[in-house]
């Protein structure tokens, strides 16, 4: 059971609205609205083709989601004994804009109506305001990309936006406000008349006030996790796409589009910069392979949304400034750098305690990263991805250095302190362990050499144990070649060198989470502090 400290240390940060956001989504349930739907608004200019992703759908009525396969006949729309997860994403729909899509146009038709029949309106997880907002956006992109639109489909998916109407997701705010407000655009765009000037009106109104707050000026968005950050620049082009293909004179929707030709480019150039050399995210907070849309599809749908921007200059120490992140380039490898904030205080419920955790690739070759995402829920191994354990960072003591909690819970947080940086290193410390007696705290400084990375580390006074974990890319190896040094090795080829001082060294067998639902053997570098303190190296 959770400590009522940690409870209050968890709630004192929410905003009023949350808190009585929560109480009216449980004390207040509407009633389903099953008026005619409102007539078809007709497309004004061309629709751009959304941003593509793998098939779901690998049989007549057999899904393939977050890795694991169920057959819809045997499972239905909401067995409570498959993971909350896979029937969230059941139901989002993802598949009738996915790559190959109009090859299984019959099976997608009979799946669309087998759903309205099978799941009655307000009843289930599939009703449930964030599937049912990603579920309305591609049901449109579907009929915007030239699927006929029967009467039963349209009038499913008016009393659908009527229900999210009323079950908006303020106790929750951060990327589910915001994609139920997209929803209500989308909606407001697709039909027309009074009702549906309505939503778009409601939808324009929420983000509004969101875009500003969520988008930081560097361009990240404020939960400060790059699979969550691609998330929302695919809602920022689709909003582009449905405004200017349906085109509405409405005066805001102009404005709107204004400040989401703004945002755009910055969160382009914020996703460029928290990406390894083979294209993979960094994995900061949740983050994991395959849920984001790829970049190259969210290129090309700003370019076909006349989105100006281009890549960024290249440069050897770039600081993302307000969400906290440092990309560094040297001699062939790139470090992504954790300097940052967990998140909003009042929304953690994506982030780990990884605060001052880093990421190296040499050459096109992942080699230090974070363990990553494979899970959401209560489970213990949910709980470990968030813990610092799973992060190339400093664990002081048994613990975690904010205090990561539940599924998505956070209580104690680490805060980042004194960054200074100069042409070849950059140093910071976090306070996330001043609970501890003693009150230790962790300060890590990288040095950038001739082909080499040293990474010195601090944990207080030596009082408490202090462990600095190096987690190896999978696929990778460690071979000791002495007491302190080991080579990296891919196979038979040398990536790098690591020598050890100032501490003990030792090897571990881990798992590493590359997507939901795959976790593959990795081995993990462990070097116990020596009186607080130990350096590593690492050269290629």
């Amino acid at each position: 059971m959770v400590q009522i400290s940690t409870f209050w240390r968890t709630v004192r940060h929410l905003r009023h609205e949350q808190v009585l956001g929560r109480l009216l989504f449980v004390l207040r349930r509407p009633h389903p609205d099953g008026r005619p739907a409102p007539p078809l608004r007709r497309p004004t200019r061309h629709w751009i083709l959304p941003a593509r992703r793998g098939a779901s759908l690998v049989g007549r009525s057999r899904f393939r989601l977050l890795n694991e396969e169920h057959e819809l006949d045997n499972v239905g729309w909401d067995d409570p004994r498959i993971d909350r997860l896979w029937r969230y994403n059941l139901h989002y729909f993802d598949d009738l804009n996915a790559l190959g899509a109009r090859n299984r146009a019959d099976e997608q038709h009979a799946l669309v109506t087998r759903w309205i029949a099978e799941n009655p309106p307000g009843d289930g997880t599939g009703w449930e305001p964030y599937p049912t907002s990603l579920r309305i956006v591609n049901w449109i992109k579907w009929f915007m990309s030239g699927a006929a639109v029967e009467a039963e489909w349209a009038q499913s998916l008016a009393t659908q936006v009527r229900w999210l109407c009323r079950r908006l997701e303020w106790h929750l705010l951060g990327n589910h406000l915001f994609s139920n407000a997209k929803a209500l655009v989308f909606a407001g765009c697709f039909f027309d008349g009074p009702e549906a000037h309505g939503w778009l009106q409601r939808g324009i109104a929420i983000l509004e006030r969101e875009l500003g707050e969520q988008i930081l000026a560097d361009g990240g968005q404020y939960e400060r996790s790059p699979m969550y950050h691609a998330l929302a620049l695919e809602d920022v082009l689709d909003l582009l796409s449905i405004a200017s293909a349906c085109a509405p004179q409405v005066e805001r929707l102009h404005a709107l589009q204004d400040v989401l030709r703004q945002v755009a480019p910055r969160m382009l150039q914020w996703l460029c910069a928290m990406r390894h050399p083979d294209g993979t995210l960094g994995r900061f907070n949740d983050c994991a392979e395959g849920v984001a849309a790829p970049a190259a599809e969210l290129e090309r749908l700003a370019r076909e949304a006349h989105v100006p921007w281009e890549q960024p200059a290249r440069r050897r120490l770039l600081h993302l400034a307000s969400s906290g992140y440092m990309r560094a380039e040297y001699d062939g490898a790139v470090a992504l750098l954790d300097v940052a904030p967990l998140g909003p205080d009042y929304l953690p419920g994506h982030g780990h305690a990884d605060t001052l955790s880093f990421e190296l690739s040499i050459g096109p070759r992942r080699v230090i990263v974070n363990r990553g995402t494979s899970c959401y829920g209560t489970s213990a191994r949910r709980l470990a991805e968030r813990g610092t354990a799973l992060h190339s960072t400093v664990q002081i003591g048994d613990g975690d250095s904010s205090e990561v909690w539940s599924g998505f819970r956070v209580g104690r947080r680490a805060r980042p302190v004194g960054l200074e940086w100069t042409e070849r290193s950059v140093a910071c410390s976090h306070d996330g362990y001043r609970h501890l007696p003693g009150r230790p705290s962790h300060h890590r400084r990288w040095i950038f050499g001739k082909r080499e990375l040293q990474i010195l580390d601090r944990a207080g006074d030596g009082a408490h144990r202090a462990v600095a974990r190096f987690h190896l890319a999978s696929g990778l190896s460690l071979e000791a070649i002495d007491e302190d040094g080991w080579l990296v090795r891919d196979g038979s080829s040398v990536v790098a060198r690591v020598v050890v001082r100032g501490g003990r060294a030792s090897t571990h067998d881990t798992l590493d989470a590359t997507q939901f639902g795959v976790l593959l053997p990795a081995k993990t570098l462990a070097i116990e502090l020596n009186g607080g303190a130990a350096s590593t190296q690492w050269t290629w």
